[in-house]
């Protein structure tokens, strides 16, 4: 029973990637190729990295905030392509590829370093 609860939430997740992928291209045959690739190979890694998430107790934060950041690009994507964002602010609301890869990957990376960082200190305490 709680390995097919298990397998419910994480195709609850997959499901979950596809506005994110759209985020990043609008190209929907690399989405669905991207999201059956994940489907297919990549379920062994959720029960690899279960003891790793554990430790990554700043990762739910910084999945917000890169959330947050595909929302704010699809919502100025939008504004784009009606020309609201010319018309309203004079400049272009579009953001590149290269940007939207650096600020996950950014935001990935001092979430990782700052939950080790953390798991390490709570951690030497535990021992003392």
């Amino acid at each position: 029973h709680v390995r097919s609860r298990r397998q419910r939430q994480m195709c609850i997740r997959d499901s979950d990637s596809i506005p994110a992928s759209y985020g990043l291209t609008s190209e929907g045959y690399l989405i669905l190729t991207a999201n059956v690739f994940a489907l297919m190979g990549l379920r062994q890694l959720y029960f690899l990295i279960g003891s790793l998430l554990e430790r990554l107790v700043y990762l739910s934060l910084g999945l917000a905030v890169i959330l947050g950041f595909i929302a704010l690009k699809l919502i100025g994507h939008a504004m784009h392509h009606y020309g609201l964002d010319q018309a309203w602010f004079g400049f272009s609301s579009e953001v590149s590829i290269g940007v939207s890869l650096g600020v996950i990957a950014v935001t990935l990376a001092l979430t990782t370093v700052a939950s080790l960082i953390k798991s390490r200190k709570d951690d030497a305490t535990a021992d003392v």
